[in-house]
């Protein structure tokens, strides 16, 4: 049997959060068609929570993100590999991930997406952790700012691909006391 999550965000703070950013952005498109990229796997609760919240007409997408090691002249190097992108000249877009961490990957896909001259193209996320970006990336709508690497639960995979069915978002027992213990040490070395 597997542990429960701690809970972190609850059901209702969640439905709370994304509703109200349904709200602006159906309030900044208004009546004009939106093109949504849901990226899989992690963001497909939160789309689906997401898209029901918004008043204007929505078409959706789905692209698959890849991230490979692969050696090039002798080196090691990381790349990432997207399923085939949509075409969206002239459209409105916005891209829908889950997490927003390093910010590699979603800017990797907006620079594609861009390829396609869209409109406009935006970024919204569940949540945005922006002490741990690596490229100059904000994203437009997010709910959350949140610490926590382990998150799991609404979509998100804990550990064996397990919480995805879960309601609401929480951090595995284990990683939480781990979270937990890194803290407490960290203040003590401060107080010394």
């Amino acid at each position: 049997m597997k542990p429960a999550l701690q809970p972190v965000y609850s059901s209702q703070q969640l439905t709370e959060r994304v509703t109200t950013m349904g709200r602006a952005i159906s309030k900044d498109y208004g009546d004009r068609t939106l093109d949504v990229v849901v990226m899989l796997d992690s963001a497909f609760v939160f789309a689906a929570d997401l898209i029901r919240r918004i008043s204007c007409p929505v078409v959706c997408h789905f692209v698959w993100a890849e991230i490979r090691d692969v050696q090039f002249a002798g080196h090691d190097r990381r790349e990432i590999y997207f399923s085939k992108p949509p075409r969206l000249e002239k459209r409105d877009v916005l891209v829908v991930d889950a997490v927003v961490q390093s910010g590699l990957t979603q800017d990797f896909l907006l620079k594609r997406l861009q390829e396609s001259r869209p409109r406009s193209l935006r970024l919204a996320a569940l949540f945005d952790k922006p002490s741990e970006r690596r490229v100059d990336l904000k994203p437009d709508y997010f709910c959350f700012a949140a610490a926590s690497k382990y998150l799991a639960g609404y979509g998100l995979a804990g550990s064996r691909g397990w919480y995805r069915n879960v309601p609401y978002v929480g951090v595995q027992p284990r990683r939480a006391r781990g979270l937990a213990l890194a803290g407490r040490s960290a203040r003590n070395k401060r107080k010394r």
